[in-house]
């Protein structure tokens, strides 16, 4: 069920010894979707991480999806795998991955998601919506966008971009399905209660 909050790794916010323990604490809170987000690591290096968080995510019944590493989301048999801006066409992926969750970032173009629903693609993101500090210079996204979105397509929204849980309410009410969230994660000193606390958002 694609749906609820989003959490993506980070390199240094979720550094490799501490990362099972930091988004467990993210699924008992709650989490419903975990990204591994690896911008630098060989796939090999990251590879036994990718299957106990995996593992971990069954546990906990959340979906387990890999940004980027098309490869090694299928060596690890993940759940699904989230593509970004070189990808225009989704076909091919679509056939290498027939039964896997592909999620695309569309940034500010519903054009962009209804070609990618048309592909074969399960959900799309909009955003940055905020400055964040993982990406401070965002190209920022109209929140509107979300509301056009959910009339125009048939997929769940993801939104992200300097998403905390001041600010994250808003695009819920405005139909966002899942709220990806990265440093006001796993910069708390209680994680669980972070991720509690988004989880209500949705129940409200």
């Amino acid at each position: 069920m694609l749906k609820g909050l989003y959490v993506i790794t980070d390199e240094k916010l979720t550094p490799y010894d501490k990362i099972l323990s930091m988004v467990e604490k993210a699924l008992i809170g709650g989490a419903k979707i975990v990204q591994l987000r690896d911008k630098n690591n060989k796939d090999e290096d990251i590879q036994d991480y990718a299957i106990q968080l995996k593992n971990l995510c069954k546990k906990y019944d959340a979906i387990f999806i890999i940004n980027d590493r098309i490869d090694l989301a299928k060596k690890v048999d993940a759940d699904g795998v989230h593509v970004g801006e070189e990808y225009d066409d989704i076909k091919d992926l679509r056939k290498y991955l027939p039964d896997k969750i592909i999620g695309v970032s569309c940034y500010g173009s519903i054009e962009r998601a209804k070609k990618m629903e048309e592909d074969g693609a399960d959900y799309v993101a909009f955003g940055s919506f905020f400055p964040s500090p993982t990406k401070p210079k965002p190209n920022l996204v109209q929140k509107e966008i979300i509301k056009e979105a959910k009339k125009t397509l048939k997929i769940p929204i993801c939104a992200i971009g300097g998403i905390n849980i001041e600010n994250a309410k808003e695009l819920i009410n405005l139909g966002a399905d899942m709220i990806a969230v990265v440093s006001d994660i796993w910069k708390q000193e209680n994680i669980t209660k972070r991720a509690l606390e988004y989880k209500k958002l949705f129940e409200d």
